[in-house]
C-alpha cells in the first residue's frame, strides 16, 4: 500500500516532466513564475501577498497541465469527433488565458507599490 503511494508521486513527477519537455507554454509559464518569485523575494513581499502570488502561479501551471492532458485525450478522439475537438481545445486554451490574465492583473496590483518605490 505504501509502495503504491510513493509510486503515485513518481507518476505525477513523470507527467509534469513530460509536459515540461513537450509544451512550450508550460515552460514559459514556469519561467515567468520563477521570475515573479525572485522579484517578490527581492522586493520583500508580505506573507499575505506571497500566499496570493504563489496561488496564482500554481493555478496557471495546474490549468496548463489540465489543458495539456485534455488536449492529448481529445486527440485520441479526433477521427470521430473532429469538429467538436477543435472547439474543446479552444475553450481549454481560453481557460488558461483567462487564468493568466487574472494572475497578471492581480499580480500588477500586488507589485505596483513595490515597483513605484523601487523606481521613483
Amino acid at each position: 500500500m505504501i509502495h503504491r503511494f510513493f509510486y503515485s508521486f513518481y507518476y505525477a513527477y513523470r507527467g509534469i516532466v513530460y509536459v515540461f519537455r513537450h509544451e512550450l507554454n508550460f515552460r514559459l509559464q514556469l519561467l515567468t513564475g520563477i521570475v515573479v518569485v525572485l522579484f517578490g523575494w527581492f522586493v520583500g513581499l508580505r506573507r499575505s501577498e506571497w500566499a496570493v502570488v504563489l496561488w496564482l502561479i500554481f493555478l496557471v501551471l495546474i490549468l496548463e497541465l489540465l489543458n495539456s492532458a485534455l488536449e492529448k485525450f481529445v486527440d485520441i478522439l479526433r477521427p470521430r469527433l473532429s469538429g467538436q475537438v477543435e472547439i474543446v481545445k479552444d475553450m481549454m486554451a481560453g481557460m488558461v488565458l483567462l487564468a493568466s490574465l487574472a494572475a497578471f492583473c492581480i499580480g500588477s496590483i500586488i507589485f505596483y507599490p513595490y515597483v513605484v518605490e523601487l523606481f521613483w
